[in-house]
């Protein structure tokens, strides 16, 4: 459905990129092409994540031919979830669409996405519901999608598709680090966003080859048990750490208080007693209570941490930016940008 002229919509979208040189000038003319077709008025914001080939040379002169292009370049390599982030940072529009720069994202899906934002949610997430993946990249996310449903409550078919939308105060509530990209939907709804999903397309690679291995596994499954923590317990760590430290700490103190009980009584019932250095329940019970009294002190530690309310700081470092003026970056201190920059 073509969008109304009165009121285009209006797109800020983020391309995180990792030595894709070949593929961002055929990107930028699909989405050109889709914003032509329905009337968008939009921003690509390309984030070069400390790419090692010509990527950036290939955004600096996008930015020349098209204004509408934006280019921010870390120092480094810091990861997807920072190179998004780096791009909410000047995102001026409404809507932020995320899609990936190998191509196997649709543009022409954008439509799709946003007709489903229509229906009052705040998340739109991609369901590459079609998969042109290898058959063990294939198994191991339906493995970790599986895992997340169960372990978050958010019931969505593809956690991993970077092919998503959102509206712009997201990301406002929403700290991005780590591997935290793919549990935007998980941390937002936590948050009280609403969260839906759509089919898209995905096309097989066109250019170059997939960089993650096998351990993006463990690394997705530890950034899931730190999200489980965060929107369980972010607020109110020691119900989890206070409960378990209880626990441990009430295990120990029976163990002892039954061997000194033992041992008070060793004389009259057991005249042939093992001392009590022999017996591993003063072992297991000094250690429980050691263990117990930690969980504690860490659950009382991490209360304190949540009162003082500390603000995280971002995690990257822009090297310099290309095209129109950087946005407000007020609340970064360790933001650094030099705009202005030609290709």
């Amino acid at each position: 459905m073509k969008e109304s002229a009165v009121q285009p919509r209006r797109l800020s979208i983020i391309v995180p990129l990792f030595n894709e040189q070949q593929s961002l000038r055929e990107l930028h003319a699909e989405l050109d092409a889709v914003a032509s077709e329905h009337g968008y008025e939009f921003e690509i914001i390309f984030v070069d994540d400390g790419s090692q080939d010509d990527s950036w040379a290939v955004v600096q002169q996008l930015a020349v031919d098209d204004t509408r292009v934006f280019g921010v370049r870390l120092r480094r390599n810091f990861g997807k979830a920072a190179a998004i982030s780096a791009g909410t940072v000047v995102a001026s529009h409404a809507f932020v669409v995320t899609i990936d720069a190998d191509l196997q994202d649709d543009a022409r899906e954008i439509p799709r996405l946003l007709a489903e934002m229509d229906n009052g949610f705040d998340v739109v997430s991609g369901w590459k519901k079609d998969r042109q993946d290898p058959w063990t990249r294939r198994v191991a996310s339906r493995i970790f999608n599986g895992l997340v449903n169960t372990l978050t409550k958010v019931k969505l078919h593809d956690h991993n598709c970077g092919f998503k939308l959102y509206r712009r105060e997201v990301f406002d509530e929403v700290d991005l680090y780590g591997g935290f990209h793919r549990f935007v939907p998980v941390l937002a709804a936590a948050r009280g966003f609403r969260i839906g999903e759509t089919e898209v397309n995905h096309r097989p690679r066109k250019y170059g080859k997939s960089r993650y291995g096998s351990g993006r596994i463990i690394k997705g499954l530890l950034d899931l048990m730190t999200v489980c923590f965060l929107t369980g317990y972010s607020q109110r760590p020691q119900h989890l750490l206070g409960a378990a430290g209880l626990f441990s700490f009430l295990i120990g103190v029976g163990g002892l208080l039954f061997m000194a009980i033992y041992w008070v009584l060793r004389m009259n019932f057991y005249p042939d007693w093992t001392p009590l250095h022999q017996r591993p329940v003063v072992i297991y019970s000094v250690a429980a209570l050691l263990l117990g009294t930690q969980l504690l002190t860490m659950g009382f530690l991490a209360e304190l941490i949540v009162a003082r309310d500390q603000k995280r700081g971002r995690r990257f470092a822009v090297q310099e930016t290309v095209g129109r003026a950087t946005g407000d970056q007020t609340g970064s201190a360790i933001v650094t940008s030099r705009s202005g920059s030609s290709s």
